[in-house]
């Protein structure tokens, strides 16, 4: 988005899902036909750091995106997007389907099971009585793709570590995720929403978007694949460290978007590796490392716990961003951590 300049290209404004009212005003404005909710505090270990922030951006900002769904009459279909993390993870080796439990130990995981909760309800006690806009929910693998620069995510980590002359530093690295490129999962949400808007409520509900079952693969195998392609880093993996709780095995079956959208994956985990490096190219890795220091001078609300644990005073502002995607969060964390690591 930042790389292709698209802000000046589009129609586009920046809020905070929080917001209710705002959020409300802005679909009274646009006026739009389709609603897609992806906006989220999206990452595991910040939401240990901000539970508080984790919860209200995740749960009442899906409660204020369908409010505003229901009062503007233009919308006809919607979807909100959350994550495999969603379902009560059991550590089984079979795919989850769509109408397996919610749950979540986690306050990112639980939050995104709480917002799948919201949806429905919204879906049975509104929409399908009201029928004036058909609604679903998205649930997609771990997505990876050039312009990701999240913390605590194994592609950028990587590129951060290359930069700084340093080992990534593993958490998990037996843990399995259903790996995908960032536009496979996007092309079934487009396909679901123009499903719902010409065909209507027999595709309301929950959908999960993901790779073949066969093409789960751990960290450690996505890594070594990586430096198959770019061999300028390395990794380490920590004897006995201490970490908070995250899933190890973890699937999604796609059956039903296979046989009822006849979406599917088209790229092998192979291609998905090598199309995803190609989307950091020098200038982009040296750009995005560089604007860190701007993220240190603008704050965000959401890194003050972050903040105070290292025993940083900073002024924070709020946030901003309809699309929260707390991109200017990740930059400065990461130069927080580090500068307290000694690491320049």
């Amino acid at each position: 988005f930042v790389t292709c300049n698209l802000q000046k290209e589009i129609n586009h404004k920046e809020g905070d899902v929080r917001d209710g009212a705002k959020l409300k005003a802005y679909f009274e404005e646009v006026q739009p036909d389709f609603a897609f909710h992806l906006a989220a505090q999206p990452l595991v270990l910040l939401s240990y750091d901000d539970p508080v922030g984790t919860f209200d951006t995740n749960l009442m900002g899906t409660v204020n995106f369908w409010e505003a769904v229901r009062a503007t009459s233009s919308v006809k279909a919607a979807v909100n997007v959350t994550t495999d993390k969603c379902y009560d993870n059991k550590e089984w080796v079979w795919g989850y389907r769509e109408n397996d439990p919610m749950g979540g130990k986690d306050p990112y995981s639980a939050s995104k099971g709480c917002s799948e909760l919201i949806t429905s309800s919204y879906l049975e006690s509104f929409f399908k009585l009201e029928g004036t806009c058909n609604i679903a929910s998205a649930r997609a693998g771990n997505v990876i793709g050039g312009g990701d620069w999240a913390l605590d995510r194994i592609i950028p980590d990587y590129f951060r570590a290359v930069k700084a002359e340093v080992k990534m530093e593993v958490r998990n690295p037996y843990a399995t995720r259903p790996w995908q490129h960032v536009l496979e999962p996007l092309s079934g949400y487009l396909n679901l929403g123009a499903e719902l808007y010409t065909k209507g409520k027999d595709f309301s509900g929950g959908w999960n978007f993901g790779p073949e079952d066969t093409t789960n693969y751990s960290v450690k195998q996505l890594i070594d694949e990586m430096l198959l392609i770019d061999d300028k880093g390395g990794y380490e993996i920590p004897d006995n460290a201490t970490k908070p709780h995250e899933a190890v095995l973890l699937k999604l079956d796609i059956s039903k978007a296979v046989n009822y959208l006849k979406w599917k994956p088209v790229l092998t985990f192979k291609e998905t590796v090598a199309f995803t490096l190609k989307g950091y190219g020098n200038d982009e890795v040296g750009k995005a490392l560089n604007q860190e220091g701007i993220a240190v001078r603008t704050g965000h609300h959401c890194a003050q716990p972050i903040l105070r644990r290292m025993g940083v005073e900073t002024t924070v502002r709020p946030s901003l961003a309809f699309y929260n995607t707390c991109e200017d969060v990740d930059r400065l964390i990461a130069v927080v951590s580090r500068l307290s690591s000694g690491k320049h």
